[in-house]
């Protein structure tokens, strides 16, 4: 697939979930467009970006998790570029 492509794939993918209107919306959402590995590995990779944000260290998040050291390290090295940090901020508003 050609890179514009993909990437007019992802602003579509982007869209729709900015519509989504509540939590269960959103679980239903991705629950149909992901194997259960699919959200599973997801999760995990967001969990592992929150506690690499909160400055948690490799074993730590290795144990909690299960993601092993090379996947905690890709997600570390990708947030330095392109996750915004404040995510979490928000989601700690919510609870």
């Amino acid at each position: 697939m050609k890179d514009s492509k993909k990437t007019e794939n992802a602003e579509l993918l982007y869209k729709a979930v900015l519509t989504l209107k509540n939590e269960e919306e959103c679980a239903a959402f991705f629950k149909d467009l992901c194997t259960e590995t699919e959200l599973y590995a997801m999760a995990q990779r967001f969990v592992v970006a929150k506690m690499v944000a909160e400055g948690k260290k490799y074993d730590e998040i290795e144990e909690k998790t299960g993601a092993s050291p090379a996947t905690i390290s890709r997600v570390k090295r990708y947030m330095t570029n392109y996750v915004q940090y404040e995510i979490f901020d928000r989601i700690n508003k919510k609870d």
